[in-house]
């Protein structure tokens, strides 16, 4: 663990109880004069707080110091992300959070099944939690699109990752990027005509992704 999060971190005093002081006294196996490091992921700070009492059931801790501590990717990833089953995207969100993706949106296309609901609660659980052990200082943004004309009206920058002969290794790109990726079966021919064809890329690799699998690989290309 990099930091714990808190919402009241940057106080000058704190109680820690429930999940937090389990994690901190059970996991983590601190002790009273260990010092410990919390963010609020409101801005860049951290903070270190050293741990003056601790029992079974809360910790007090006491603000030693806070200082500016940017880490995140040197670039802006925006994925507009096809849906796929929720539980098949909770398998990569942590992966894609430590690889440093800055936003998803999630948007309805063709080939996408129309009745999945996403539990933002839930992801955001997930990003915490992530974010705690690879240390990022921002937070992931989701949100949930329209669908995928509606979009690219809105990022008329956007790239679509598909077949094609132009790879996304041989695009000189900026810092920010937004990149649309499919569901399983792909884009539909109405869908891939909305997209200018310079703006289609495709992946050095012959087989076949799933489409959490190339989220993940447009993440690693572009940000690791």
């Amino acid at each position: 663990m990099q930091y714990l999060y808190h919402e009241q971190a940057g106080d000058a005093e704190l109680e820690l109880n429930g999940d937090a002081h389990h994690y901190i006294f059970k996991v983590r196996r601190h002790r009273a004069n260990d010092i410990i490091a919390l963010r609020d992921l409101k801005n860049d700070i951290i903070y270190m707080y050293r741990i003056v009492n601790m029992d079974k059931k809360q910790a007090h801790l006491l603000l030693l110091e806070e200082k500016n501590l940017s880490i995140k990717a040197a670039k802006e990833l925006h994925i507009g992300w096809c849906m796929i089953e929720p539980k098949n995207i909770e398998k990569v969100l942590p992966i894609l959070n430590e690889m440093g993706v800055a936003h998803i949106t999630f948007i309805h296309c063709d080939r996408s099944q129309q009745n999945f609901k996403i539990d933002f609660d839930r992801f955001e659980r997930i990003l915490l939690n992530s974010s705690q052990q690879c240390g990022r200082s921002d937070k992931m943004k989701l949100e949930l699109g329209g669908n995928l004309k509606e979009f690219i009206i809105n990022h008329p920058e956007a790239l679509m990752l598909n077949f094609s002969d132009k790879s996304l290794s041989d695009i000189d790109l900026d810092e920010d990027v937004t990149i649309i990726v499919g569901c399983e079966g792909g884009f539909s021919d109405k869908e891939v005509r909305l997209v200018p064809s310079d703006k289609i890329v495709g992946l050095d690799t012959p087989l076949i992704l799933r489409s959490e699998s190339a989220v993940c690989a447009v993440a690693s290309k572009l940000l690791v």
